[in-house]
């Protein structure tokens, strides 16, 4: 017989779980993954960069980072004497990518969907009200996007986002913009909620999203939604290119590789893609 009391029960987190009170945390550790996620975001930094960014003494930092090392989470450049995200946090993070299969199911879609447009193929999903990119497949073009695993992106410059927010109820996607925003990043971004559920509507009639220059000038990118077995949006596929080699008379045909490639993954998952619907709340 089983013992279900308190005492035994096993639980992933205390009872007091949801205190964010400072007795609640362990400040070194804070610390420690505050520089962690700092130099993530470089491609290698100095202890003394490091430590005016984090506005702690290189002293302290210093300790942190050797304290990373040990556990393989940090390297340090002897040369350049600047430190970089090591092999650890690399093997800790494919821990995410190992929760769902979608990242092995699109592998096959992704390179075809590279092959047969010649452009880098991406997968992302929503994360945190961003998109993280999991995955891509590069084209072989001396000029391409990357963005690679681990990047983030916010939803409504992304045509990734969008196709994720096309398919999203509608209180969630207003819940997202109020606590993200929509910030310009070029002339062409969508900056208010009315411009924005336009384009979404847009892209749930086409079939794909569509990022016309929205986040970086000179770069387009068309993605569609992967659902799950409950026709919900779980991730998103897509193709990113500089604007002079994906023309805007070819998006049409793009979008139906991108569409295609999606369906694909979908189908790999045992999803459903769910009928066009008033998406009301």
């Amino acid at each position: 017989m089983t013992d279900s009391s308190p005492r035994t029960a096993r639980r992933g987190r205390p009872r007091a779980f949801n205190d964010r009170a400072e007795q609640n945390t362990i400040r070194a550790l804070d610390r420690a993954m505050a520089l962690l996620h700092r130099l993530s975001l470089s491609d290698g930094m100095s202890l003394s960069d490091l430590a005016q960014d984090a506005g702690e003494s290189p002293a302290t930092v210093y300790r942190v980072m050797i304290t990373l090392q040990g556990h393989g989470m940090v390297e340090l450049d002897p040369t350049t004497q600047f430190w970089h995200v090591g092999a650890g946090t690399f093997r800790a993070g494919t821990a995410f990518l190992r929760r769902t299969s979608v990242v092995e199911r699109a592998r096959g879609p992704m390179q075809w969907l590279m092959r047969e447009s010649g452009e880098t193929a991406n997968l992302g999903v929503e994360h945190g009200d961003e998109v993280l990119f999991l995955s891509q497949v590069e084209t072989h073009q001396a000029i391409r996007a990357f963005f690679p695993p681990g990047t983030r992106s916010p939803m409504h410059v992304s045509g990734i986002g969008k196709a994720l927010l096309a398919w999203i109820a509608p209180g969630r996607v207003r819940g997202i913009v109020a606590r993200m925003g929509l910030e310009r990043f070029t002339d062409r971004t969508l900056v208010t909620a009315e411009a924005l559920e336009a384009d979404l509507q847009a892209t749930r009639g086409r079939g794909y999203a569509y990022d016309d220059e929205e986040r970086a000038e000179g770069m387009r990118c068309i993605a569609a939604p992967v659902f799950n077995a409950h026709g919900e949006p779980v991730a998103g596929l897509s193709v990113s290119a500089p604007g002079f080699r994906l023309l805007a008379q070819a998006v049409p045909q793009t979008g139906a590789l991108v569409a295609h490639a999606a369906a694909q993954v979908t189908e790999a998952i045992g999803g459903t893609v769910p009928e066009l619907r008033g998406y009301s709340d």
